[in-house]
């Protein structure tokens, strides 16, 4: 083994890291980066200073992690801890506080959201505790200082920041009260001494870390995760997640936007209609690993939609059929969206938004083929669409074309980039 490959071996032996799912020029470039610090010959100098130091092995990871969070990302998911942890502590009856896990937690934006929505949720700060947990001790030093620039607080809602930050020439500075409710520790989750915490927590957020590893590393993964979590607990994950865990026998709550799965019984009936897991509008791309998409018996395959209805009498307004096919889709409502969009299309223009629609009812029930053609009508006509990109993308890899997908990342990198520089 020689030049990168060997480095690419050692990310994913030490984090599980594919490579293919930042796309190896990502991790040249933090070659490149820690060869220039340490005035390195070349790899092979590079390589051996590596074995040596675990001083350098950290930082090398360091260099290739790029943490992207920030306060109360994906709300839904937010709304819908709430709601569960008021019953799963009623069922409790007081015998202990709720026990809730946050890995990794990057530079804490995540767990600190956890404690505030609880807290402003009304529960008493003895109710929960949160555990937060991060490979990297650079994220964790932050997560500790829980001082936070204007990156960490995005979208319109925001009156949490009213209630529980402290306004500085620094940035903004965490309330006491919300970080005392965090647990910050540095570890990895393929750390074998995290099965000592068997059955520990009654909500764990793993999100956007399984899309990073290989199949074999996914399993493992999903095997810590499931040993962790209570057997009436919830897991949250990320978006791009949701058909992975139907394939390892998970099953989603039932919240639309939640991203929150359970245990799925062995005798348990598949739920006669899949709420769609709706990304919010994103900022940076979700890289995607190279994983095959969810057995057909685990999803419920949309039957084709009867032609579209005549035109009404009253016309519906554009606005009010796009907000009506956002309505449907999110409760699940997969049929009736799709007439809506096909009542659209018969109304008005052909509309990018009303295909990336379609397209993702489409993936939702299985059917990969028109799945891809309507994300790619929805890019002809906005090249630039961010849901269509990531979709498309998370599409191409699990179908094995990883070079594909690649592009369409990095056309959806240069989109955030453009939009972080306005």
């Amino acid at each position: 083994m020689s030049g990168e490959q060997r480095f690419f071996r050692f990310l994913q032996d030490r984090i599980g890291l594919d490579v293919a799912s930042v796309g190896a020029p990502m991790v040249e470039r933090a070659l490149r980066q820690r060869c220039a610090i340490l005035e390195a010959r070349d790899l092979d100098d590079y390589w051996l200073r590596l074995q040596q130091s675990n001083q350098e092995q950290q930082a090398l990871i360091e260099a290739v992690i790029v943490p992207e969070t920030w306060f109360f990302r994906y709300p839904e998911s937010f709304n819908a801890l709430v709601t569960l942890a008021r019953k799963r502590l009623a069922e409790l009856g007081g015998l202990r506080p709720l026990r809730i896990l946050s890995l990794p937690c990057s530079t804490g934006e995540e767990p600190y959201s956890i404690a505030m929505a609880l807290l402003d949720g009304g529960f008493a700060a003895h109710s929960f505790r949160v555990d937060a947990m991060d490979i990297s001790p650079n994220s964790i030093g932050r997560a500790e200082q829980a001082l936070y620039g204007r990156n960490s607080f995005r979208g319109v809602h925001l009156d949490f920041r009213e209630r529980h930050f402290s306004e500085s020439a620094e940035g903004h500075s965490l309330d006491d009260r919300v970080r005392q409710q965090v647990n910050l520790q540095v570890g990895n989750v393929l750390d074998p001494a995290l099965n000592s915490r068997e059955g520990s927590y009654d909500f764990v957020f793993c999100r956007n870390l399984l899309i990073y590893f290989d199949v074999p590393t996914q399993q493992r993964v999903f095997k810590v995760l499931k040993n962790l979590i209570h057997e009436q607990g919830v897991l949250f994950i990320g978006p791009a997640e949701g058909s992975l865990l139907a394939r390892m026998g998970m099953r989603p709550v039932g919240i639309a936007q939640s991203f929150a799965y359970v245990r799925q019984t062995e005798m348990e009936p598949a739920p006669p209609s899949k709420p769609l897991a709706i990304p919010v509008p994103l900022t940076v791309p979700l890289t995607v690993a190279s994983v095959p998409r969810p057995a057909p018996a685990l999803v419920r395959r949309i039957k084709p939609f009867a032609p579209p209805p005549a035109r009404p009498a009253a016309q519906e307004s554009a606005s009010e059929l796009l907000a009506q096919i956002a309505q449907l889709a999110n409760a699940g409502s997969s049929a009736q969206a799709q007439a809506a969009c096909a009542r659209y299309l018969q109304q008005y223009p052909p509309n990018a938004q009303v295909f990336y629609w379609l397209g993702l009812l489409s993936d939702t029930a299985g059917d990969s083929s028109d799945a891809l053609s309507h994300y790619r009508k929805a890019l002809y006509l906005d090249p630039q669409h961010p849901e269509a990109l990531v979709h498309l993308a998370a599409l191409l890899a699990s179908q094995g074309d990883v070079a594909g997908a690649r592009r369409l990342q990095e056309r959806a990198a240069r989109r955030a980039d453009r939009e972080s520089e306005q």
